[in-house]
């Protein structure tokens, strides 16, 4: 059997709904069976702050998890989170296991539905990294980031509410007021929720009329379907 890892952690709840969503999309792809996964759970802190402050020693650190994940017998493996994938090149240059990507599988499902133009939410350095914009270009795909006051409001609550698996009314109403004026001033045609605890705050498979990919949901059919190639 093919055997996954997912590199987690980054953070916590996130990874549990990794956990629960790959298990559930598996047993609709086979009843009979169950996957074969290790999870390396990180420091999501640790990570953020080298984010912020070394990206090299970031590189590093998801390195160590991937030949963990590596040595443990896992044939690919990805990461439960957006903002590492920061230096995702980086690390599928050094990774001894392919890794699979939730940009591309984001990038793939925006282009199959005809997606020009689309909002891009997630943590700061998400919104502000050259990550997503550049591989949405390779698909003819524009990307619009909101603007500095509203990166700041979603950041903040990303990092002091979401990741501590705290889900508020107010920032719920707060992020889809964003995606409202993406879509009324930017003319966005669809949304990233490129963050994966966004897509725990807003399950809507369209906000305000406004179409929007869960990324967690895009990433994890990826996985399975890897583990049934």
């Amino acid at each position: 059997m093919v055997s996954f890892g997912l590199i987690g952690g980054l953070g916590p709840e996130s990874t549990i709904d990794y956990y629960r969503r790959i298990l559930e999309e598996f047993q609709h792809m086979d009843p009979r069976s169950a996957p074969h996964i290790v999870i390396d759970s990180l420091d999501v802190d640790y990570g953020l702050s080298l984010v912020e402050h070394d990206r090299p020693k970031l590189v590093e650190y998801l390195l160590d998890s991937v030949r963990r994940l590596a040595a443990a017998g896992c044939d690919f493996g990805a990461m439960a989170a957006n903002t590492p994938h920061v230096v995702f090149d980086d690390l599928v240059a050094r990774s001894p296991i392919p890794l699979i990507s939730i940009v591309e599988a984001a990038a793939e499902e925006a282009q199959r539905r005809g997606m020009k133009r689309v909002g891009l939410l997630g943590t700061r350095f998400t919104m502000e990294g050259s990550f997503y914009p550049t591989v949405l270009a390779r698909y003819g795909i524009e990307c619009v980031t909101p603007d500095d006051r509203e990166i700041t409001w979603i950041h903040d609550r990303y990092i002091g509410q979401m990741l501590r698996g705290d889900f508020r009314e107010e920032t719920r109403d707060g992020v889809i007021g964003i995606v409202l004026r993406l879509g009324n001033e930017e003319h966005i045609d669809g949304v990233i929720l490129g963050g994966t605890e966004l897509t725990m705050l807003l399950s809507s498979s369209s906000i305000g009329g406004v179409p929007a990919l869960d990324t967690t949901e895009l990433h994890v059919s990826a996985i399975v379907k890897r583990l049934h190639d």
